[in-house]
């Protein structure tokens, strides 16, 4: 097979045609294969997400003649959900809605796909659409799917319905009560409800379980705020809005999947829209399964689903002939022309009360800053990474930033550099100590953050503080410092601290090393012009990173806050960490001037200064040739 990489091109159609499905598309008449040719044949209005996913599609279907391969797509599957779907009544009009290409593409994906022992490949997927496009619709018919059809024989089996709160909960499970109510009055469900046992007044009632006395199969609502998932082991479990920033600790949705480790035809299904905090774990994995997607050769994540309908660009909100990408309804032609215009006025609406951002999220369904006075857009963040570089005796600005409390202590490294076209360019590197002390234990700390501090320490973008009360350790701090500067033999060209923070490690610099050292005032007049430099570099791709969560994370909180004299970063709340921030821009304070002709390191005679005494020598000896005697 042939290999194929989109980690780098991204052109997903330009692959599709370069191969030949011919046989494939023969041998798949199904639905579900149907919308991932219509998609990758340009005659649905998709994004790039939707594309890449139906590509994968098509790249599995010719897997299956591979033996290392375990999966299989079994299309009898895929007829049972379509068929049970084609009867399902809507909740507000009380029958069934003919489901869209985009919707049963959902259902095949989700039930189609199966592993070597007939259960369901897709343990885990992620179901993500604008809002008023019949996520909750899609998402009852799974369940009672799973609980009417794909139980029988079984007994004992739990099904979840579970949202941030207990209204969205509520909701949801109104939904599936009605849906069950309104099938229970015809055949053949009428008779398999009956035999259930399903008492039809518990259905009308506020209780939080669905129960079958016969079987003891029960769908049970549990609010994320509660986080009761314990000793439960869900067959299906939908996480509805499990994208709110309030997901940000994976410990309670992980309660979920361990339950079903020795689930027979489990699945995980977690839907929602964008919001603006892009560093939740929703966001994350739908991120990370992408890329696994893209490097189609590897066949990574082939457990994990994710099917994202939305746009490709904040820009598209003023291209109405675009929005089928995240609302796939407009391709509805009885909905498209009404449904376009109610768009269009919710976005001059919030255009008008400057809330662009909330019409971004929600009708858009795209993952943008966090809020108006962001200091970075996620999509100008994410684009600055590159896969690797190496800093090993590089010239290098340092900028520090000393933990105050529950605050990180962060050393940010920026690497001036010419690319290969000529472009001069900033890499910026950063290392963090994490205290603990105030949250109690660096368990509590990782929650609090949001961070799992501890695999980021294996992977060497932090250190975990080694003071027995959770401080940090000055000490420690310093100790890495010099060595790290030592191991890549760095030439050190400045190094910016804040002027309050003359600590024990600045102190120590100073005596023992010929750094050039400065105390940068924290203040807007002062911090205004590497604040836009590193934010116009960003924008402008002059500024790289490595793939490292910590500085994501800080970039991402990271405020902007003006006064008369000038702006500097700030955040919003305490456990918002931008001290990685802080310190790149206290080390740009000088790094931005490095390719200016007035800039220190461009003075010959702050080279030589900079220089060890054999530099120095080797220098002289090169420029023998060079010198001139006097009168």
């Amino acid at each position: 097979m042939k290999k194929i990489n989109l980690t780098q091109t991204h052109d997903v159609l330009g692959s599709y045609r370069s191969q030949d499905y011919s046989d494939i598309k023969k041998k798949y008449t199904d639905a579900g294969t149907k919308y991932a040719f219509d998609v990758l044949d340009k005659k649905v209005i998709t994004g790039y997400e939707i594309k890449l996913a139906c590509f994968r599609h098509l790249q599995d279907l010719v897997r299956q003649e591979s033996e290392d391969f375990p999966y299989l797509y079994n299309t009898d599957e895929v007829e049972k959900i379509l068929k049970f779907a084609s009867v399902c009544p809507e909740m507000k009009f009380k029958k069934p809605v003919k489901l869209m290409p985009w919707q049963k593409f959902i259902l095949a994906q989700l039930v189609g796909w199966r592993n070597q022992n007939g259960d369901k490949r897709f343990t885990r997927a992620i179901v993500s659409v604008a809002r008023h496009n019949g996520k909750t619709y899609l998402m009852a018919i799974i369940t009672l799917y799973s609980y009417l059809i794909e139980s029988l024989g079984e007994a004992s089996q739990d099904f979840l319905i579970s949202s941030i709160n207990f209204k969205q909960t509520s909701k949801l499970m109104s939904y599936v009560k009605q849906m069950l109510i309104d099938l229970s009055q015809k055949e053949p469900f009428k008779t398999l409800i009956e035999n259930l046992q399903i008492n039809s007044k518990s259905l009308a009632s506020q209780s939080d379980t669905i129960i079958s006395p016969k079987t003891f199969n029960r769908i049970l609502a549990v609010t994320y705020e509660s986080g009761q998932y314990d000793s439960f082991h869900f067959a299906t479990a939908i996480g509805d809005e499990f994208a709110d920033p309030k997901v940000s600790d994976n410990s309670k949705t992980s309660k979920i999947t361990s339950g079903q480790v020795d689930v027979s035809n489990k699945q995980f299904i977690q839907i929602a829209t964008a919001y603006p905090n892009s560093t939740v774990p929703f966001r994350k994995d739908e991120k990370r399964i992408v890329e696994k997607m893209e490097a189609d050769y590897k066949r990574e994540g082939e457990n994990y689903l994710v099917l994202n309908w939305c746009q490709d660009s904040e820009d598209e909100m003023y291209k109405p002939e675009t929005w089928e990408k995240s609302n796939p309804l407009l391709g509805m032609a009885s909905k498209h022309d009404k449904m376009t215009l109610d768009v269009e006025n919710e976005r001059d609406n919030d255009l008008l009360t400057g809330n662009t951002i909330e019409f971004q999220n929600k009708s858009m369904n795209i993952w943008t800053k966090q809020t108006i006075n962001s200091f970075l857009n996620l999509s100008d963040v994410e684009r600055s990474i590159i896969n690797s570089f190496d800093i090993t005796e590089r010239q290098v600005y340092i900028g520090f930033d000393y933990s105050m409390f529950s605050d990180n202590t962060a050393i940010a490294f920026v690497f001036p550099y010419t690319d290969e076209d000529g472009k001069h360019k900033w890499y910026i590197k950063q290392h963090s100590f994490i205290p603990w002390q105030k949250a109690g234990s660096i368990e509590a700390k990782e929650k609090q953050d949001g961070v799992n501090y501890r695999e980021l320490a294996k992977q060497g973008y932090c250190t975990i503080t080694s003071h027995p009360q959770g401080l940090i350790n000055d000490e420690q701090v310093y100790n890495w410092l010099l060595n790290f500067v030592d191991h890549y033999k760095l030439d050190v060209l400045f190094f910016g601290y804040d002027s309050w923070g003359a600590t024990t490690s600045i102190k120590q610099l100073d005596l023992n090393t010929s750094w050039p050292l400065e105390g940068v005032r924290q203040r807007t007049s002062e911090l205004k012009d590497p604040t836009k430099f590193l934010q116009t570099g960003f924008v402008e791709g002059s500024i790289t990173r490595p793939d490292d969560k910590i500085m994501e994370k800080a970039l991402l909180n990271a405020e902007i806050y003006e006064d008369k004299i000038g702006i500097q970063v700030d955040k919003a709340s305490a456990t918002f960490k931008i001290d990685v921030v802080d310190a790149i821009i206290d080390a740009l304070f000088q790094g931005m001037y490095h390719f200016e002709d007035f800039a220190e390191v461009n003075d010959p005679a702050e080279k030589v200064d900079r220089m060890t005494e054999e530099q120095v020598l080797n220098w002289f000896k090169s420029n023998e040739s060079g010198l001139t005697g006097g009168d």
